[in-house]
Formats: C-alpha cells, structure tokens, sequence
C-alpha cells in the first residue's frame, strides 16, 4: 500500500517503550492518514453527517426559545405545534446522520485496522532473526495486539464523536453569542477556569498513563515468556517462583491502572462542578436581565440550555483524553515498528535462481552477533553439489552460525558466501530460500492438519506426493494410525504428537519441498533408535545428489559423510573423513571418544550402507 522509510521511531536494537504519547502528535497522525487514503469518500461522508448531526441537534435549544417566547407574547397554538414539529423534525434528523456517520466511519475504520494488522504482519515477517532474537517476542505481539486495538476505538467510534464535540463547541458558541453577549462571555470564562484545572490534571495524567503501558507491556512478556516456556518451568518446579514474579510485575500493573483511575475519576466531578457554577451564573446574570426586560424568558431557557449543552463536549473530550492520548502512543509505536529495516533485504539488483547444481563456497567467512565479538573468524570451504558434509565441533563452535549463513538467515560481516558462484546476497531471498530445505533440532509446526503441515513448503504438492515424502522419511505409518490420519488436527507447535513424530513430519515438509541443499541442524537427536531406523533407509536415498550439511553432537551418526569439518572457536581446526580424524588424533578424535563414552553403543548410524 506504501513505502515505510526510517522515522524518528526507528531504534538499532530494542524498540523503546519510554515514549509517553502527547494528545495529538501531527507526525503521527501525518504518517497515519495514508491508512486512511483508500476510503477517503467514507470518511467524506462520515465528516458531512457529523456536521448535519451538530447542527440539527444543536439547533433545537433555540427552537424551544423560541416556542416559549411566542407562548409569553400571545401567539396561537399553531404557532407552538409548528415549533414542536420542527424540533421532532431536528430530532429524527440529527438521528439519521448520527447512526449513517457512525456506521460509515466504522466501517472505515475497522477496515484501516485490517490494513494496518496486514502491513505490520508483514513487515514483522520481514525482520531478520538477527532483530527478533533482540526483540521480545511478547512485546512484538503487543505491538500487533494491543496497539492497533488502541487505535481501534478511535477509528471507530472515537475520531467522529470527537469531531462532533468540537463542532458542537462551534454550532453552541456561535448560537450563546447569537442570543446574548454578555451571558456567552459569563459561560466562557468559566471555560478558562476549567482550562488552567484541566492543564494540571494533565501534567499529572500523562505521567500516570505511561506507567499503565509500561506495566501491561511487562505483564505481556512475561506471561508470553512463561507460556512458552512452561515445560521448563514445570521441569524445574518453578511454579511458585514464577508466579510470585508474575505476581510482582501484575501488582506493579494493578497500582499503576489504581493510580490512572483515581485521576481520570477525580476529574470528571471538577468538570460538573464547574459546568453547574456555569449554569448558575447564566441563570443569576439571565434573570436579572429578564427582570429589567432586557432579555425574553425563551431566550433565557435556551441560553440555559446552550450553557448545559457547552460543557457536555468539553466534558466527553475530557473523557476521551486517555483515549486519544494511547491512540497517540499506539501509533508512534506502531510506526516505529514499520521504520524498523529489515537487517536482510534483497539488492535492487537481486537475481533469480530458476535451478542450481548446490556448489556452495565460504570466501573468508566473518560474522559477529555483536560487534566486536567474532563468531566465525574466517572461514573458508567449498561444498561441492551432491557433497554431505557434516560440521562438528563443541558448543559454541559456530555450527549452527555457519549454516545459517547458507540461508541467509544473517548477512555475514566480512567475506561471502556464494551458491554456484553467485553471492547470496545477490540473490533475491525468496528464491533463494525455494532451493533449501532445513530440518532443526527443534521441529516448528504450525496449527493445523498433517497433510498442511507436510505441504507448507509446497503448497501446491498434491496428496499423493505428500503421502510419498511421508513414507520416504518413515512417517506415513503413525500418521494413518492417527484419529483422522493426515487431516488430524495438530494444536500448536503440534504439541499433540511425540517429539520423534514432529520431526519426522519436519522431515517430510523438507523433503517435500525438493531442496538442492539440505541443512540438518541436530535434526536426529531427538529421535529414538527405533525411529532413526526407520528414517535412515529413506534419508539414503532422498539425501543422493543433493548438497547436505548435517551437524550433529552424535558422532557415530557421521561416519558415512563424505567430510567432517571440524570447527572451535569460530575457526576450522580439522577437515577430512572420520577415519583420516581418528586417525590425526585431534580434537575430532577427542570428541569421538567422549561421545563413546557417555554412549557406549555408539548410536545408530545415519547414513551407513
């Protein structure tokens, strides 16, 4: 819909929850309105029935002045039945605008707040995992969440009710001056009372307020936090702990709402008060005028009436103070979302890749998630296409750092890495990413059935190729015996299978997918001997012809690898088969040995014959 570019909301690393919002920021609200563009004639007609709506509704006051002083000179009934008409009239008008500008700027609006989710998913999507392992998770569902449904309210409702009020203040303003002077001067400068008490209500609100986001974005990470991780928390019996820690946080969350309520409840009675002293004012003011004949009692009972109806803007405005002010906050943290640049982009000169061989090359290869602090410290190695390779190495060594690099998944600090000579940073990433295929240690599945999960790589296989990756990988068996076999519902995360299932689906979806590079991230260690055997003669076959690199803490599990690389510390320390390793005695060697140890079977083999 529109080009996002770096704002004043765009921050290097965590996105700032500080800002306070002011009640209307133009820099919002000028970023904001593109939003708004394609229903501009909505918006139109919603704005003309506002003003339709303020002038019949405020126009009945005087009508009724009117109806009294024709009563008090004498005029016939007619006259009176064809002022109460009128005001009936009025009244059925300002009802039909007011529900036609309601229900247009709703649409309106809730269709803006369907963009606006759509853009963010979007770009959120965009961001390299480099950002969201910086970013809370929590915090960026807050900003899709909670954000845009601050800005729901005011986009549908609240924009049209607040554009009403202050043509009301006009359409009354001009009708007070219209029946007297000098009472309208009497009603405004109660105004300036209520001005200097609202002034110092403010200081005071916004404070309070910003504590109320700070606290509820806290509460919402933490609980994100908590849910995500509950199995460790049960694990590890931290229940209490963390529900006491939660607890704190949501007591922090508690006070901070206690304190706003007490404020916005506090100013509310100041605003009557002050609206009665009005009223009383014109009544004492407005009598003594009708006593020395200077004014007609209907102009008396309208101008009361305009006096009561003066305040009652001022008073919802009041109301809607909060309301706009989060609006205001919400959509500076919304746009700072959207000026986040993705750390990986495509270069405008990004080339597609319709087919590759797999040939894949680390130039000097240097890559920090901190500056300053290497990771990889040039790495150099070429993959030839059909080549499996495994990279081992202890913790921390840099395994799953190099592969990802192979995805694009960060854009490595110095030198490059290249897939049939071309740099995959010359190359677009979606096209990139159709020719690999990843299996981690970890499996993600999404909601939905097993037959979705198995196609999402490639949505357009058909069942038949679906069920074929299946059985190729040792699947099918226990996805038939399921309740609905392949259009079983999975719930989140597939949390309704064993772990050993999920990754054997994760294997299909790779597999499915045709991939001329294969990475297998500590892809089989989740899974028992029985189900490795039944994944090990499929994976033989599948892995044949395509550039794999397989990492793996399961050493005996690498023996028929055409090339162990042996990474520490960021570098390449060793290179070769596993027996050539075993042989040098090295750290390979080293590593094998521990591993022999602490399982003395040795595991099953992967690939072996």
């Amino acid at each position: 819909m529109m080009g996002w570019h770096s704002g004043p909301w765009h921050r290097a690393g965590i996105w700032d929850e500080e800002g306070s919002g002011k009640v209307y920021d133009h820099a919002v609200v000028r970023r904001l309105l593109p939003f708004l563009r394609p229903y501009r004639r909505q918006v139109a007609l919603a704005l003309s029935a506002t003003l339709v709506t303020a002038l019949s509704f405020h126009a009945q006051p005087w009508l009724v002045g009117l109806g009294i002083d024709g009563v008090a000179r004498g005029k016939p009934l007619p006259h009176v039945f064809a002022v109460a008409g009128a005001v009936v009239v009025l009244a059925a008008v300002s009802w039909a605008s007011q529900h036609f500008q309601q229900a247009t700027m709703a649409s309106a609006g809730h269709s803006v707040l369907y963009d606006m989710r759509m853009t963010l998913f979007r770009h959120i999507m965009s961001l390299s995992p480099a950002f969201l392992d910086r970013e809370l998770v929590g915090r960026a569902m807050s900003r899709v969440q909670n954000d845009v449904a601050a800005l729901q309210d005011l986009l549908a409702a609240g924009i049209v009710n607040m554009l009403s009020d202050f043509l009301g203040l006009g359409v009354i303003t001009f009708f007070l001056f219209y029946q007297d002077a000098l009472l309208a001067a009497v009603t405004i400068a109660v105004v300036a009372v209520m001005v200097l008490v609202l002034a110092v209500w403010q200081r005071r609100a916004r404070q309070a307020f910003l504590r109320v986001r700070q606290a509820i974005a806290l509460v919402n990470a933490n609980l994100q936090e908590n849910v995500s991780g509950v199995r460790v928390v049960q694990a590890l019996t931290r229940e209490q702990e963390n529900l006491n820690r939660f607890a704190q946080i949501n007591a922090d969350n508690l006070m901070a709402n206690i304190e706003a309520g007490r404020l916005a409840a506090a100013v509310m009675p100041a605003v009557d008060l002050l609206t009665a002293l009005a009223i009383a004012l014109v009544v004492t003011v407005g009598g003594i005028r009708v006593v020395k004949a200077g004014l007609g009692l209907g102009a008396l009972v309208a101008f009361a009436l305009y006096a009561q109806r003066f305040f009652e803007p001022i008073r919802n405005l009041v109301m809607q103070y909060t309301q706009l002010q989060r609006a205001m906050a919400a959509g500076s943290r919304i746009l700072e979302v959207l000026d986040t640049t993705p750390d990986i982009q495509d270069d405008p000169q990004a080339i597609q890749l319709s087919h590759i061989k797999g040939e894949v090359e680390f130039r000097d290869v240097r890559f920090s998630y901190v500056p300053g602090r290497e990771v990889l410290k040039g790495i150099s190695l070429r993959v030839l296409p059909g080549e499996k390779v495994a990279i081992v190495g202890p913790t921390g060594a840099g395994k799953s750092t190099l592969v990802s690099l192979v995805a694009r998944l960060y854009d490595v600090t110095h030198g490059a890495v290249l897939i049939d000579g071309v740099d995959v940073r010359c190359i677009k990433r979606e096209s990139l990413c159709r020719h690999l295929g990843v299996v981690l240690q970890e499996p993600f599945l999404f909601s939905g059935t097993v037959r979705e999960n198995i196609r999402y790589g490639r949505p357009d296989a058909t069942d038949e190729e679906v069920e074929e990756a299946a059985r190729a990988v040792g699947a099918h068996d226990f996805i038939v015996r399921l309740p609905e076999g392949y259009e079983s519902y999975l719930h989140e995360r597939g949390q309704n299978l064993s772990l050993g299932q999920r990754q054997l689906i994760a294997f299909a979806r790779a597999i499915l997918a045709d991939p001329r590079i294969l990475i297998l991230d500590e892809a089989t260690a989740s899974l028992d001997p029985m189900t490795e055997q039944l994944l090990r003669q499929g994976l033989k076959r599948l892995l044949e012809g395509r550039t794999c690199f397989i990492i793996a803490h399961r050493l005996a599990t690498l023996q028929e690898v055409h090339r162990i690389i042996v990474l520490h510390e960021g570098r390449i320390v060793e290179e070769g088969s596993h027996q050539e390793l075993l042989a040098r005695q090295g750290l390979y060697a080293y590593l094998y040995a521990r591993a022999m140890v602490s399982t003395p079977s040795g595991g099953s083999i992967l690939l072996k014959t």
